[in-house]
């Protein structure tokens, strides 16, 4: 297992707010600025999320490989945010879908995050929300197989774990599975450390976030800030036990998303957070 972080702990700097929530720091990041708090964050990878570059050419895939490789990082690709495929709604995501495949495969990364929806456009009805989706998992496993790229789907507060796995193995190929994320089921009112006992064998990559419970409805997005790594909820050394029980050698991807709003320091928490990754993979 390899520590890392991913883009998506910077989204205020690359200009995603959450409204009502989060305000504008005024502040801009680039990718070479990101590229530069990693390495000086001594991770071995990184998780890049495409929505942050949109309009990445085939060209710059090839010039950002030559940096990666140059400094060194492991690297995930990450596609789908904030909806992905729509839960099955928005088929002409699929196009997007495939091209940001082939960038992947340009970069030299084995894996590529997707998401199947959100928590927005998750149906109620599950045989319904399956059928949906499956033949466009179909088309994009077999699309990402020609570029020998694997396919994660991220728990992305859209999928009850015992879904994710009933989708992973009905399309059951070895081109796609799970991008972990390690509180989005506690979000969706499961027991956070069972739902991702149930995905560890299924991991292709992952985000290592730790949440906690704040006052108000459960049921909101705001209730369960992100907090620094082993100050929340989640079990983290029981998670990375098992996915050292089960050979996982990919990525610990530190995200943070909604920040408590009680941590002021935003550096101080990625860099506590990646010194307790640190720590876990020594143990």
């Amino acid at each position: 297992m390899k520590s890392a972080i991913d883009s998506y702990c910077y989204h205020r700097y690359f200009g995603e707010i959450y409204p009502g929530i989060e305000t504008d720091s005024g502040v801009r990041m680039s990718l070479d600025e990101f590229l530069d708090k990693a390495l000086a964050l001594q991770v071995q990878g990184v998780s890049l999320e495409s929505c942050f570059f949109p309009h990445i050419t085939l060209g710059d895939a090839d010039i950002l490989r030559e940096k990666l490789d140059y400094l060194g990082f492991e690297r995930v690709w990450a596609w789908g945010h904030l909806s992905g495929l729509g839960s099955g709604a928005a088929p002409d995501q699929l196009q997007d879908l495939k091209y940001h495949t082939a960038i992947a495969g340009r970069i030299g990364a084995k894996v590529m995050r997707i998401c199947c929806g959100s928590r927005r456009t998750r149906p109620t009805e599950w045989s319904r929300h399956k059928a949906a989706l499956l033949p466009l998992l179909h088309e994009a496993v077999a699309h990402a197989e020609a570029h020998r790229v694997v396919l994660a789907i991220e728990n992305h507060i859209d999928l009850l774990a015992d879904e994710l796995v009933e989708l992973i193995e009905t399309v059951n190929s070895p081109w796609l599975g799970v991008c972990l994320d390690t509180a989005n089921n506690l979000r969706m009112l499961e027991d956070p450390l069972q739902a991702t006992l149930k995905l560890v064998p299924y991991a292709r990559t992952t985000h290592i976030k730790d949440v906690r419970a704040r006052s108000g409805n459960p049921h909101d997005f705001s209730f369960w800030p992100s907090v620094p790594l082993g100050q929340g909820l989640i079990d983290l050394p029981v998670i990375l036990a098992a996915l050292k029980a089960q050979n996982y050698k990919g990525l610990l991807a530190l995200e943070v998303d909604y920040l408590d709003p009680e941590y002021e320091n935003h550096e101080q928490v990625i860099s506590d957070s990646i010194a307790y990754i640190h720590e876990l993979l020594v143990q």
